[in-house]
């Protein structure tokens, strides 16, 4: 049997993650695809921010989400549901659900614009 010392057990709160899985030039020059899969773990949400580059198209492989948008009414979406932000949106993905939220999401987005813009609360 072992155990963990005393002190070394993670207190940090759960947080989102964004892991990109593929970067590739798009055949438009000047553009470039990505795609990442985000985790929000329950309670949790992604923070208010936009893809001024290009469009997010996305799929819920797992979980819950409210998708809170500022100019628009919230949009919720499950497990096996597609979804698409045009460029500039401001949204926030809320974990909703009981189990940490997995989204596959693919951006084709301009090489002089950030992947993601972050905003206040």
């Amino acid at each position: 049997m072992t155990t963990e010392p005393e002190g070394t057990q993670s207190s940090a709160p759960a947080a989102f993650k964004r892991t990109e899985l593929q970067r590739f030039p798009s055949p438009i020059s000047g553009w470039e695809i990505v795609q990442s899969l985000a985790e929000i773990p329950e309670g949790v949400a992604s923070g208010r921010h936009s893809h001024p580059g290009g469009p997010e198209v996305g799929y819920i492989a797992r979980g819950d989400v409210a998708m809170e948008f500022d100019d628009r009414p919230t949009l919720t979406l499950r497990t096996g549901d597609p979804f698409m932000i045009p460029p500039g949106v401001i949204h926030n993905a809320r974990n909703i659900g009981t189990v940490t939220t997995k989204m596959l999401s693919t951006y084709v987005v301009d090489e002089a614009q950030p992947l993601a813009t972050l905003f206040d609360e």
